[in-house]
């Protein structure tokens, strides 16, 4: 039953219905796979076949306002309430009374907010690429601190309109940008710049540095992103357009209110981190590491993975594999 199963998933009382990847044999343990911005399920087709294998049931929806899930049109609809309770709707669907979490990117902050908020559901914690953070106010004005009248991307994106029509215009375009710009083999050498361009007149696709090379795009171990692949996340998001997925970023101060005083000791399931050694949270976030040793109760350590950048689990997935079974496989 390794085979990939997709579906259409109304969740109970939710109001969304998702379109979930499934595979394995569902009796045994759910892992559930949380992709982040902009990816898709697909963003996990190498990881639910190794996972099946091994002897897990596995669940990767597209979240909502991705792909052909159900796409909210309040802003408000895709808070840390609703992106995590979607996640506990697919547990309960399953007949679970708990499942391991993977997020990468933004499905990272989601299962590390899982965790916090539906601890007794988690039976353990895995987050890819964005560490476990605790912010001690709330994010986008801490942001406009550092950032003041330079250009940052979760600062554009707080403003309904200017981001989606941008990022819309051409999904096959922004989809190649996006990733290969944060990809392992675009960040060799690529150092936080000194001086960044103005806030005004600036958008997203105008900081990527590197034009996207032909197909597939080379990664540590071999070539990680073809042209279906590509082909196939612009033509999702040309369908669902990218106000949903731009809207998890708005909610970042009302997430906050959410949890802020809710501490990481909640977090008292076995935790662990995955990264890439090219990852740009790198970067921004050097601490990451350090601080979750240091707050969270059952760390129980990290893989940084050579070469690889922010899209690890796609460029490197034979060592992201090995990773996460390893760790797994220590519960």
């Amino acid at each position: 039953m390794s085979e990939i199963r997709v579906s259409d998933v109304e969740l109970a009382g939710r109001g969304v219905t998702l379109r979930v990847h499934e595979a394995g044999d569902p009796s045994n343990p759910t892992v559930v796979l949380s992709h982040g911005f902009p990816e898709l399920a697909h963003s996990w087709r190498h990881q639910m076949p190794a996972l099946a294998a091994a002897g897990y049931h596995v669940i990767a929806p597209d979240q909502r306002g991705y792909g052909h899930s159900s796409a909210p049109t309040e802003v408000s609809a895709y808070g840390v309430r609703e992106l995590t309770g979607d996640l506990i709707a697919l547990i309960d669907r399953a007949g679970k009374d708990q499942a391991v979490f993977v997020g990468h990117d933004w499905g990272s902050l989601i299962v590390w907010e899982t965790a916090r908020l539906h601890p007794d559901r988690v039976r353990s914690v895995v987050g890819v690429s964005v560490p476990f953070v605790s912010w001690p106010g709330p994010p986008t004005e801490m942001m406009k601190m550092v950032y003041t009248d330079r250009f940052f991307y979760i600062l554009y994106f707080q403003q309904v309109g200017p981001a989606e029509r941008e990022l819309g215009a051409d999904p096959h375009r922004t989809m190649a940008g996006v990733l290969y710009n944060a990809s392992g083999a675009a960040m060799v050498g690529r150092e936080m710049p000194t001086e960044l361009p103005p806030m005004e007149g600036t958008g997203f696709l105008d900081v990527m540095s590197a034009t996207p090379p032909a197909r597939p795009f080379a990664g540590p171990e071999g070539g990680w992103l073809d042209d279906a692949d590509l082909q196939y996340y612009a033509d999702e998001f040309a369908h669902s357009g990218y106000f949903g997925p731009v809207s998890y970023y708005r909610n970042l101060d009302a997430n906050y209110e959410v949890v802020k005083d809710i501490g990481p000791e909640r977090l008292s399931m076995p935790s662990y981190f995955i990264t890439g050694e090219l990852d740009g949270v790198n970067l921004m976030d050097p601490t990451g590491i350090e601080r979750m040793q240091t707050m969270l109760p059952d760390f129980r350590g990290h893989t940084i993975i050579p070469g690889a950048g922010h899209w690890v689990q796609q460029e490197s997935p034979n060592a992201f594999n090995a990773a996460l079974l390893g760790f797994l496989s220590s519960l």
